[in-house]
């Protein structure tokens, strides 16, 4: 018996070879750390540091916590377009 392409098929399931995270892996998980605890944990803990800048309060306030947002935003756009086969630099 042969499947779809033309193979000969033994009737066993195939199943891919486990490589780990990989880089791609890696890097969303310290995009998540860092939008969940990093960021986070630094307007939690120095919430005066922006006003040092020169930064007014309420604004730092707005706009800290819309860093983690973006990234998280553009790791979600950049995970879908590699896992629906965009081509890769690797």
């Amino acid at each position: 018996m042969t499947d779809e392409t033309g193979d000969p098929d033994d009737g066993r399931v195939h199943h891919p070879e486990p490589t780990g995270f990989g880089r791609h892996g890696w890097l969303l998980v310290a995009a998540v750390v860092l939008s969940v605890l990093v960021i986070p944990s630094v307007v939690y803990l120095f919430p005066t540091v922006p006003a040092t800048a020169g930064v007014p309060f309420l604004a730092a306030m707005l706009v800290l916590p819309m860093a983690p947002a973006v990234v998280l935003g553009v790791v979600a756009v950049w995970s879908m377009t590699a896992a629906t086969g965009a081509p890769d630099d690797d």
